[in-house]
């Protein structure tokens, strides 16, 4: 398994992670939330309005190198946008990520 999937298995037994597009969009406006990670196969509108309104509350998005086939047998629910609101986490997951695309 994808390293940056196992760390986002981790946010979600940690009770810090919320999927999909219309869940992760409905967090935006709330205090508490890190940053946004996008499966690499999600379509561009999806692309550009999680990143339009993560950029409005000054927050990162990062696109992963897992698609949203291997997040579903990962974590049991066909997502392509998650939103972790522990920076730790967070931090932990965009390493594996930028650790894997240097690869």
């Amino acid at each position: 398994m994808n390293n940056a999937l196992t760390a986002i298995c981790l946010c979600r037994r940690a009770g810090k992670l919320v999927m999909g597009f219309d869940a992760v969009c409905g967090e935006f406006g709330k205090k508490g939330f890190c940053g946004a990670v996008i499966a690499s196969d999600v379509s561009a509108k999806t692309e550009k309005e999680t990143r339009f309104a993560a950029q409005k509350f000054g927050r990162q998005v990062v696109k992963a190198d897992f698609t949203m086939d291997e997040a579903q047998n990962a974590l049991g629910k066909r997502a392509g946008v998650f939103l972790i609101n522990d920076e730790g986490l967070f931090g932990a997951v965009t390493k594996h990520i930028i650790k894997n695309s240097e690869q």
